[in-house]
């Protein structure tokens, strides 16, 4: 990598968007009506802030590699409208959001790889990016499941 400071800048803002995501998960969870998505995006906000110390933790110097699979990605994401926030929203149009947010972080860590002339910087990017991609991956199978009942 070419610095240890690219490193850390790269991982606080990595952390940093994990916070963001859980402090709008939890937004959400405290102020839709609907007990459904309450309970969904206080689990959301969950998983952000397990994000958030799993990549906290390599600032702390864990020495294990920063390593996410690639998974397939069936762009159901990619099909779908960003639905906007309301108080009144459908818990299938929650999780819609959901995903069109992990989408998001996913190809802004992607750009950010393409972008780069450093190799560890572009591998560290392409990390994040699959780990986004994880995310993205488990809402668009809870999106199916809900948006399209029939399929299972």
């Amino acid at each position: 990598m070419a610095d240890l400071n690219s490193y850390i800048n790269i991982l606080s803002m990595a952390i940093e968007n994990e916070v963001e995501a859980y402090e709008f998960y939890l937004g959400v969870s405290q102020k839709v009506e609907d007990a459904n998505i309450k309970s969904i995006f206080k689990e959301l906000a969950e998983q952000e802030l397990g994000h958030r110390d799993l990549l906290s933790s390599y600032l702390n110097n864990d020495t294990r590699p920063l390593n996410f699979a690639e998974l397939p990605d069936y762009k159901v994401s990619e099909t779908v409208a960003k639905p906007k926030l309301s108080l009144q929203m459908k818990p299938v149009d929650a999780i819609a959001l959901a995903m069109k947010n992990e989408e998001e972080a996913m190809n802004m860590y992607k750009d950010l790889a393409d972008s780069s002339t450093d190799a560890e910087q572009k591998k560290l990017f392409m990390n994040l990016s699959n780990m986004e991609k994880g995310h993205k991956a488990q809402l668009e199978d809870i999106y199916t499941n809900m948006a399209f009942p029939e399929t299972w």
